[in-house]
């Protein structure tokens, strides 16, 4: 293993502090972060490149193939579907109750993302997910926020208890591979 891919699994670990020190709404706390390495980013790769084909969706593909030649990859999650009870209507609904009910009615439909989501954790998986890849700038780690990282690792249950997931691989390399050329096999 290279100087450059140890540093960027520390650069990841600075990452999944960053995302969970974040600032969160009210003071709670609902997002859900894991360091991928090895078989399982392998087990996401290859997941991402099947949904490609399922889907007809070439970049599930493409940053399939992305995720496979990373360093690490960084999930960062969010458990959504939990209202926080201010009934401020964010969600489409009028109440948090409203909502609650809504996504128990939605569990049965086929989406890649659960909902409805309370507006306010969305917003701070966005936040924790700024944070991180802010994080990973200031280190000069390459790396791009992927949806396509996140429903694949969802898919296959390796984060859990999350209604809406993003990946973000990380590479160490003379070229940002995450904006270059397509990969060569």
């Amino acid at each position: 293993m290279s100087a450059e891919t140890e540093a960027v699994k520390t650069v990841a670990g600075l990452m999944a502090l960053a995302a969970r020190t974040a600032p969160k709404a009210v003071g709670l706390d609902s997002i859900t972060i894991e360091i991928i390495t090895g078989k399982d980013q392998e087990k996401i790769a290859e997941k991402m490149i099947a949904i490609a084909e399922e889907k007809g969706m070439d970049f599930f593909r493409t940053n399939g193939e992305q995720v496979r030649a990373s360093d690490a990859l960084v999930l960062i999650g969010v458990s959504g579907t939990k209202p926080l009870g201010l009934n401020c209507g964010g969600c489409g609904y009028a109440t948090c109750d409203a909502m609650a009910k809504a996504c128990t009615e939605a569990k049965s439909h086929r989406t890649d993302y659960a909902g409805p989501n309370c507006i306010f954790k969305v917003t701070d998986l966005g936040i924790a997910v700024g944070s991180a890849v802010k994080t990973a700038s200031i280190h000069n780690a390459d790396n791009r926020i992927m949806y396509s990282a996140g429903i694949a690792a969802m898919k296959l249950g390796i984060i859990k208890g999350c209604s809406i997931v993003y990946g973000i691989p990380l590479k160490a390399s003379g070229q940002n591979i995450f904006f270059a050329a397509p990969i060569e096999h």
